[in-house]
């Protein structure tokens, strides 16, 4: 969000694309799990078991449930076809946005141009990518897919929110805003800033780090779920600070 941001022009309408970015997404995160769960309803009742039964958690969910659910529809080929192209589809689209915000953090900080930064990030990403396809490569991508959403994402959103809500000029930001946008924003986005945000998402990152603590992640071997999971998690946090002392080459524009 934040790379993709930085390349909107100065006069943006901000509080209307904020917007509109946020239901755009959850309006098709709610209606992706209307269809899964309808799915596991169906399946379960086919079955006659419990819908805790049919249920694959992770990337089993994508590969495993819902193939076997798509089977059982009147056209099988056709809506397998057509449910794994936009499977893939969605890979791109997020592999894109991905790429670029590892491109233009180095592109800002080292100075080399976009066409080397990409070719050196995708070497690497494809080299370290090859694990995947190996035949352990679903059981490490469950591992690694846990980890970076329940952790790597969770708390770097968690400390974000907190820098920004409580260390950020926020009074500014929201007069700045409000003053290009169509229409305004008041005193109860400093609230969730402050206060609800932070409270929800520590919430659920203590949770999640006493929950995996306590019980290792689908009892996956200890060792594998420290060299693919807490070591990968951990490694970020001294990465952040080497590349934080790096002086950025690249100009920042700022707000007048």
């Amino acid at each position: 969000m934040i790379t993709y941001s930085s390349y909107l022009p100065e006069r943006s309408d901000v509080n209307n694309n904020a917007f509109m970015t946020v239901f755009i997404n959850c309006g098709f995160s709610m209606l992706a799990g209307v269809m899964i769960f309808a799915v596991l309803g169906s399946m379960a009742a086919q079955q006659g078991v419990g819908v805790d039964k049919v249920v694959s958690s992770g990337v089993g969910l994508a590969f495993i449930t819902i193939p076997k659910a798509i089977n059982t529809l009147p056209a099988p080929a056709f809506f397998g076809t057509l449910f794994f192209l936009c499977l893939v589809l969605a890979g791109l689209s997020s592999e894109i946005s991905i790429s670029e915000t590892v491109v233009s953090g180095i592109m800002d900080k080292v100075g080399l141009p976009r066409k080397t930064v990409v070719t050196m990030f995708c070497t690497v990403g494809f080299l370290t990518s090859i694990i995947f396809v190996t035949d352990a490569g679903l059981l490490v991508l469950d591992i690694v897919d846990h980890f970076i959403n329940n952790f790597g994402i969770l708390f770097a959103g968690l400390v974000e929110i907190l820098f920004l809500g409580w260390f950020f000029k926020t009074s500014v930001i929201r007069d700045h805003v409000n003053r290009i946008s169509e229409f305004t924003i008041g005193g109860w986005w400093l609230i969730c800033l402050k206060f609800v945000t932070p409270v929800v998402l520590g919430y659920m990152a203590v949770a999640n780090l006493i929950g995996d603590i306590n019980t290792p992640y689908s009892s996956y071997p200890t060792k594998a779920l420290i060299t693919f999971g807490w070591f990968v998690v951990l490694a970020i946090i001294p990465l952040a600070f080497i590349l934080q002392k790096r002086k950025t080459t690249a100009p920042i524009p700022h707000v007048e």
